[in-house]
Formats: C-alpha cells, sequence, structure tokens
C-alpha cells in the first residue's frame, strides 16, 4: 500500500542537535562580550579614587604644647665655701629639715681666729700710740703759746717762737696719721673677724637640705676665676614647687606666662597636677654656654604647681600640657583632611602655598581654600571656607596628594569613612 507522507503542521515544533563546534563559537563570544563588559568597567574604575569620607563638623578645640621636664624648687640655695679650712663638725645629713639660722656645719678657724686676735691687738697697740701723740700735741701747743706771749714782750726772738709752731704741726701731723692708721687696722679686724664668722655656716633660710655632696674631715676650697669654690650643700623651699620644661622653639610663641597648665610626675604615676606658666625663657637652653650644632632648640618654661604632693623632690621627672588656647564650639575637620599646595596666581616670584580642603560634590571633588584657628589633639579649627555639614574627603594620604579639582572618587569600602569625632 502507498503511504503519502504529509508535510509538518506549522505549530510543529523542531529539536536541533548542536554540534561541537557550535557549541565552541557560542561559548568563544560569550567570553567574548563578558570580557569587553569587564573591560569598559575597569576603564571606568580606574578614573575613580577610592577616599574616606568625613563631615565639618562643630567641636570644643583645645590647643596644647607637650614638654618635658624636671621638678626643682622655686626658691633654693647652693651654700659653696667663702674660707678655706678642714671641715671639723657636719651637724646635718641630706633630706633634714631646717630653720632659717640653724647651724650647719663648722670649718676649722684657728689660723683665721689668731689672725683675728692680731688685728685686735695691733689696733689696741695703735690707741696708746694716739694716746702718745695727743700728749705731745698738747705739750707742743703750750710751748707755742708760751713763745707767742714771751715773744710779745720782746723775751724771745722771732726765731724761737717759729721753731715751736713747727713743733706743733708736727704733733698735730702725728696725731693725724695714727688716727689714719686705726682706721685701716679697724678695717683689718673686721676682715679678719668676717673671715672668722665665715667658718660657722648657719642656714640663710627655711627647707630642706636638697644635697650634701661633702663629708666630715673634707677640706673646703674658694672659688677662683677659673675653678669653683667647694659646694657644701643645697638648701630647697620645697613649699613652692615648680616644673621646669623644655619647650621646642616651634611651639614657644604660642606659651605665655599665666596659662594653665596640666603636670604629671613620674613618681606619682595616675595623678595630675593644675599648674600656671609663671616664666617663658627669652634664651635658648644651651650647655657650657653655646648651642650644640645640629640639636633642637628648646626654650625653658617654669610651671608652678598649685598643690604639690608631700613628699616631692627636685629632680623629679615631669611632663606637662600646657592650654595654649580652648574654642566652644568651633567649625573644625579632622588634621589629616588638610591639605597644602602651591597656590595658583600670576606673576613671577616665590610661590605660595595655601591650605584647603577637598570637598565631596556628588562623587566629584572640588578644592577649597580655608583659613585654620587653633589645633588640637586630632582636629583643627576652620575660621573661613568651610560650613558645618560639609562632606570631606580625610584620606588616605596618597589619595590626598594625587587627586585634583573634577577628580572622581567613592568611598573607600573597608575604611574609616564617615564623621571624624574629636
Amino acid at each position: 500500500m502507498l503511504r503519502i507522507q504529509q508535510p509538518p503542521a506549522a505549530d510543529t515544533v523542531y529539536r536541533f542537535v548542536m554540534t561541537r563546534r557550535t557549541k565552541i563559537i557560542i561559548g568563544a563570544a560569550a567570553v567574548l562580550l563578558a570580557g569587553g563588559a569587564t573591560l569598559g568597567l575597569t576603564r571606568r574604575d580606574k578614573d575613580v579614587t577610592p577616599v574616606t569620607f568625613g563631615k565639618v563638623q562643630r567641636l570644643d578645640i583645645t590647643s596644647k604644647v607637650s614638654s618635658n621636664g624636671r621638678i626643682d624648687a622655686k626658691r633654693k640655695v647652693d651654700l659653696s665655701a667663702n674660707v678655706m679650712g678642714q671641715i671639723i663638725n657636719l651637724a646635718v645629713r641630706e633630706g633634714d629639715v631646717v630653720k632659717k639660722g640653724d647651724f650647719l656645719l663648722q670649718i676649722d678657724q684657728k689660723q683665721l681666729a689668731a689672725s683675728a686676735q692680731g688685728a685686735a691687738a695691733s689696733l689696741q697697740a695703735l690707741f696708746s700710740d694716739r694716746d702718745a701723740a695727743r700728749a705731745n700735741a698738747a705739750e707742743a701747743h703750750r710751748n707755742y703759746e708760751r713763745a707767742q706771749k714771751n715773744y710779745g714782750d720782746k723775751i724771745v726772738p722771732l726765731a724761737d717762737m717759729e721753731r715751736t709752731r713747727s713743733l706743733l704741726d708736727a704733733a698735730n701731723a702725728n696725731v693725724a696719721a695714727i688716727e689714719r692708721r686705726i682706721d685701716q687696722a679697724r678695717a683689718n679686724l673686721a676682715a679678719a673677724s668676717d673671715f672668722l664668722s665665715k667658718t660657722t655656716m648657719r642656714a640663710p633660710m627655711e627647707g630642706i637640705i636638697t644635697a650634701l655632696p661633702i663629708h666630715e674631715g673634707e677640706v673646703a676650697v674658694i672659688g677662683t676665676m677659673n675653678n669653683p669654690g667647694t659646694k657644701l650643700l643645697t638648701i630647697a623651699d620645697m613649699s613652692v614647687v615648680e616644673a621646669v620644661m623644655q619647650v621646642d622653639e616651634t611651639d614657644i610663641p604660642s606659651v605665655k606666662v599665666g596659662e594653665h597648665a596640666n603636670v604629671t610626675i613620674d613618681a606619682y604615676p595616675n595623678k595630675t597636677f593644675s599648674g600656671t606658666v609663671t616664666e617663658v625663657g627669652s634664651s635658648p637652653i644651651t650647655q657650657n654656654g653655646q648651642q650644640q650644632g645640629g640639636q633642637a632648640v628648646n626654650f625653658e618654661v617654669k610651671i608652678q604647681i598649685e598643690s604639690p604632693p608631700p613628699g616631692v623632690r627636685p629632680g623629679f621627672s615631669a611632663s606637662a600640657d600646657i592650654i595654649t588656647g580652648t574654642r566652644t564650639k568651633a567649625i573644625a575637620i579632622p588634621i589629616q583632611a588638610l591639605v597644602v599646595r602651591e597656590k595658583k596666581g600670576e606673576g613671577a616670584g616665590k610661590p605660595q602655598d595655601e591650605e584647603g580642603v577637598f570637598i565631596n560634590n556628588g562623587g566629584t571633588v572640588k578644592f577649597a581654600p580655608v583659613k585654620t584657628g587653633l589645633s588640637g589633639d586630632s582636629n583643627i579649627e576652620i575660621l573661613s571656607g568651610l560650613k558645618a555639614g560639609q562632606q570631606i574627603v580625610t584620606g588616605p594620604f596618597r589619595a590626598l596628594r594625587e587627586i585634583k579639582d573634577g577628580s572622581k572618587v567613592k568611598e573607600q569600602k573597608g575604611g574609616p569613612g564617615g564623621p571624624q569625632h574629636g
């Protein structure tokens, strides 16, 4: 029987069998399309710099200068030998509390006592010489008056009267000379007595013996032009204590007398003492009167501590934060957001620098010059150029160096972005 094959209906679905070659071609095309899309995305991301953002905020800013130094007494005295001799009696020890006038030590005074006694004896001998000279002068005066009367009566010649006048003048001159020698002897006796008194040393003020470098039996030597005398001891009045700090030359212009300071003493951990700046050095700290080349230049600043702890001693290590200024609710930004760049301008000359920040405007940044004020630990005051709430670029440092006006940016994933609090 003959079978006639009918053509397929219009709605018949054909099943095509794809060959291996067809699969490879389609796969390759898909890879090329995906690669082209990735390359386009990479090119777009290459022009976008990942950064971190922060906001301009109103914050309380405290500017301070930190420094290190030591504790010292505001009033102290170093006692040195004024006479040479052996120390035969040492009545104090280091750490003793003394009052004004207390006996401290005795230097051998035998030789100086003998000198004083000799000066006193010389003075007494001159007193006897003066008495004899005055008697001679009185006799010469009487002889002159007698000769003058006899000359008036024409009993003696003129020559005899003039001779008695000369003897009177010589006697008066002898009395005057002895008076001058007496003055000299008195001065010698005063000097000898003064040297003798300096063999006994007493406390010139109330305080604590903070240094006692000598021992009983040693010989005290007086100072000369090139060699200092023997330092006997140091008395310090620890009722008024100050911190003597070394402040760097870059910070010294902002430090003023009367500013408040917070002082910490290593010997008293976890405690802070209030103080006031009482003195700001005008000359740099030197060694042996000379500034060493290549070393940092520091100035001495003294801070009086209001309530020093009991038992504090000179030489304790200390550090201080000197408050140089405060601002309440000031417009501020993180310090790391501040950029310094060369100012664009016309004309020749030395290029000028300007400070500013990069403001984010929908993914595009613009450089805004600013005027700064006080600097805190992590924030800096903005006097002009920004408003509170503006979003600015805060980092990273490399990105802040590379971006320019009009650069495209995006927030760095995993970065510290967000507002910076201070």
